[in-house]
């Protein structure tokens, strides 16, 4: 019984040190990645979004380095942004210049910059009057997206480039309009929220089935 006893003991032993191992290597191999991906972001990213993605760079950029924009997109999203460009934009697509592995990277050090989860409700299902979503997105919007969605510099992204149409669903253009992001521009615009613009869950679905009746650029 005492042998049997041991034994036991030794093979648990060695799983705890085998699970530690294991837990090791994929928390190398993480931080590997992470810092592939800084290095690839210090050549190709940061003079237009910033050392810090805060969008602070000496060009034309989006600020990535939000928790709201982390908590919305997946990795895949982030990995089809980066891959794909954005037509009518100042943001290539980096798919011809940088391996899989290069983007992976370099969507590994975005979501590193994740440090909080947060859950950002949106309805189920985002049907609108379109005319009405008009006169609400002319009203509140344009100043900085444009009166056509065409975006305007250091101001409001473009919001009809064929990529993100393509890429951005219904429910992440109603949580960007209803949530904001913070430390940006883009203030919250969700009743209740706190910022100027107070519309309710209705009109912030009206601008969006607006939005996407804008032809493609």
């Amino acid at each position: 019984m005492k042998k049997i006893l041991i034994g036991i003991y030794i093979l648990v032993t060695i799983g705890i040190v085998v699970v530690i191992s294991n837990s090791s290597l994929l928390t190398k191999k993480d931080d590997k990645a992470i810092a592939a991906g800084e290095k690839i972001y210090q050549q190709q990213c940061f003079a237009c979004h910033g050392d810090d993605g805060k969008g602070s760079g000496a060009k034309e950029g989006t600020a990535i380095n939000n928790q709201h924009f982390l908590n919305t997109y997946s990795d895949k999203d982030l990995y089809n942004q980066v891959k794909y460009g954005r037509d009518g934009t100042v943001m290539p697509a980096y798919g011809a210049n940088l391996s899989e592995e290069d983007l992976k990277n370099v969507v590994a050090y975005m979501r590193n910059w994740q440090k909080k989860s947060i859950e950002l409700e949106a309805p189920e299902k985002i049907s609108g009057n379109p005319e009405n979503g008009k006169k609400l997105y002319d009203v509140f919007c344009a100043t900085c997206h444009g009166m056509d969605g065409a975006g305007k510099k250091k101001m409001g992204t473009v919001l009809t480039s064929p990529q993100k149409i393509q890429y951005t669903t219904d429910h992440q253009l109603w949580i960007s309009t209803a949530y904001g992001r913070e430390e940006t521009r883009m203030a919250p615009s969700l009743e209740g929220a706190d910022g100027i613009r107070q519309l309710s869950k209705q009109e912030i679905s009206d601008i969006i089935t607006y939005i996407r009746t804008l032809p493609s650029k």
